[in-house]
């Protein structure tokens, strides 16, 4: 850690400091404390920090008599600093397979690079910041590909110090690594290191440093793999409403899932009084200026026992979706006789489903011999005694959230899927993915090795035992439900009118203020549809960055509302 002064540094990035170096990446500064001549300058750097933005300073000497001068603006960020001496670094004989790592070129990496930070609840970039920084020698943005697709899964941002400021230790650090945590492909966040340590030796640099969560084992362990080492550098952050949660004492909210705590970390920004009253169930109660409300995740007070009546019987959905004229699959309650063999029979191919329940429980797809059709009533009747049959429609799995009548965000859920490696069978893979489901998600989201998961492997003509091939893509499940390793794709702006229209429609008709339709789409941007669900309490978590839990907050109390209704994100 360099700890001399540098009164004229090669480069100054803020005028505002001009015998300090500061560096804007678009989601805060990174703010090089050996660079400043005393504490009272990097005080006032960091209180300059702008709204909705996470400034670090770093490599400063004696951080805690920073802190000690102002206690009630600053803290020691709990994190760990880990190096990587790049002397020492040894190169793979083989690439990490299905991955490619590039640099930043384009608005859609951008854009995509946001998506990804978003999604691993990360502060988001100004993405104008991001490419100009692209251009300039002391910044390095690399994406990672998915080899088969082309769709960015992971990014990461270098910073050379020598190119920064002439830092005499040629030192380097790596910032902002995340992976989409629905990738599917494993080491991609290796792969990513790895490519920027390699610049980094190219560039002759003689070490890496990177900053990590006190309590992020797995990435600690994956760092300790590729022979970084703990060095004793800390970080000093502003107390802001972003890094909350880092300075004050945990709470009865870090036991709620994904659900709830999206809710309370944005209730907690507004100002909104927060008591959890059951975290297994993500129950809580909000109150703010004299209004109290109960909410369970994004059910609340104010969704009427009704309107839970009409989403949670889905023979009552369908009936009063029919009648105010809205498409939905042809179907009807299974019998158990000759009734429901003619029904398959006439479409070939039917989902079977129970009338009541919840996260994908019960459900079994693609229903195609009377056996199988039996079994699947089976399976429903465990759930709920009253079973539906659908006519099985093809196309895009589409969940649209309105929210006070008004679409919010719009996804695509895709089945859980492998990648082969050429050396694994479908259970080892299946077992690999879901640990990476699981973590990505905070438990929510496994593959299950049941009978549904080996029908569906045994339909595309894989056994157990079998080797699936590099680079083969195979299914694994027939229903995109996230609860059992499906995956969500934004598309919010590419919905098409109708489809939005029709989603406002349905939410009036079942007199339900929060909901999640679950359409079947031939596609997005057009206006064909079939209605499948009403799902009374939709996971706002699942559909970064668009502006779920806002909308949420701005329906419980709306005088929190800081502006007029956010149209979601483009």
């Amino acid at each position: 850690m360099s700890t001399g002064h540098h009164d004229r540094p090669t480069r100054l990035v803020d005028e505002a400091v001009p015998s300090g170096v500061v560096l804007d990446l678009g989601w805060g500064r990174l703010i090089f404390g050996q660079t400043f001549t005393s504490h009272e300058r990097v005080h006032d750097v960091l209180m300059s920090e702008a709204a909705d933005k996470r400034d670090i300073a770093i490599y400063l000497r004696d951080p805690h008599v920073l802190v000690g001068t102002a206690p009630a603006d600053l803290f020691i960020d709990p994190s760990l600093t880990y190096r990587l001496w790049l002397h020492r670094y040894r190169q793979r004989k083989e690439s990490i397979r299905g991955v490619v790592v590039r640099q930043l070129e384009t608005t859609g990496d951008a854009e995509a690079v946001n998506r990804i930070y978003a999604a691993n609840g990360m502060v988001t970039a100004d993405e104008s910041v991001m490419q100009a920084n692209q251009r300039k020698a002391e910044f390095i943005y690399l994406v990672a590909q998915d080899a088969e697709s082309g769709d960015v899964i992971g990014t990461v941002t270098g910073v050379d110090h020598a190119d920064a400021f002439g830092d005499p230790e040629g030192g380097s650090s790596l910032w902002c690594l995340a992976v989409d945590p629905q990738a599917g492909r494993p080491r991609v966040g290796e792969a990513l290191i790895r490519h920027l340590a390699e610049r980094f030796v190219a560039r002759g640099r003689s070490y890496m440093d990177l900053s990590v969560m006190h309590d992020n084992e797995p990435a600690i362990r994956l760092y300790d793999k590729l022979g970084f080492e703990r060095t004793p550098v800390f970080a000093v952050k502003r107390k802001n409403p972003i890094n909350e949660k880092l300075y004050t004492p945990p709470g009865d909210e870090t036991d709620l899932n994904p659900y709830a705590r999206i809710i309370v970390e944005e209730a907690f920004r507004r100002g909104v009084a927060v008591r959890v009253v059951d975290a297994r169930t993500g129950l809580v109660e909000l109150s703010y200026g004299g209004r109290t409300v109960l909410t369970r995740e994004s059910l609340s007070d104010l969704t009427s026992a009704v309107a839970m009546t009409c989403c949670d019987d889905k023979a009552l959905t369908r009936r009063l979706l029919v009648d105010a004229g809205l498409s939905v699959p042809d179907g009807r309650s299974a019998t158990k006789d000759a009734g429901d063999v003619q029904f398959l029979e006439a479409h070939g191919e039917i989902v079977v489903k129970p009338a009541r329940g919840e996260q994908g429980r019960g459900i079994t797809v693609g229903v195609s011999s009377p056996d199988h059709l039996m079994r699947a009533i089976d399976d429903a009747e465990v759930v709920c005694p009253d079973v539906l049959l659908e006519e099985m429609v093809e196309g895009e799995d589409l969940r649209v959230v309105v929210i006070d009548n008004r679409v919010v965000a719009a996804a695509v859920r895709k089945p859980a899927a492998i990648i082969g490696d050429g050396r694994r069978t479908p259970s080892a893979l299946i077992s690999s993915l879901s640990r990476r489901r699981e973590a990505a998600t905070g438990g929510e989201s496994t593959i299950p090795l049941d009978d549904h998961t080996f029908d569906t492997l045994s339909a595309q003509g894989y056994a157990p035992h079998d080797v699936i091939g590099d680079g083969e893509v195979v299914q694994v499940r027939r229903t995109a439900n996230l609860h059992t390793g499906g995956t969500i794709h934004d598309v919010t702006d590419q919905l098409h009118p109708a489809l939005r229209e029709a989603a406002i429609t349905a939410a009036r008709v079942l007199h339900i203020p929060v909901v999640g339709m679950d359409l079947i789409v031939p596609d997005v941007s057009g206006p064909e549809y079939v209605i499948i669900e009403a799902n009374e309490r939709p996971g706002l978590a699942n559909h970064e960055p668009q502006p779920t839990a806002e909308a949420f907050l701005d329906l419980l109390f709306p005088r929190t509302r800081r502006v007029p209704p956010k149209e979601p994100a483009t």
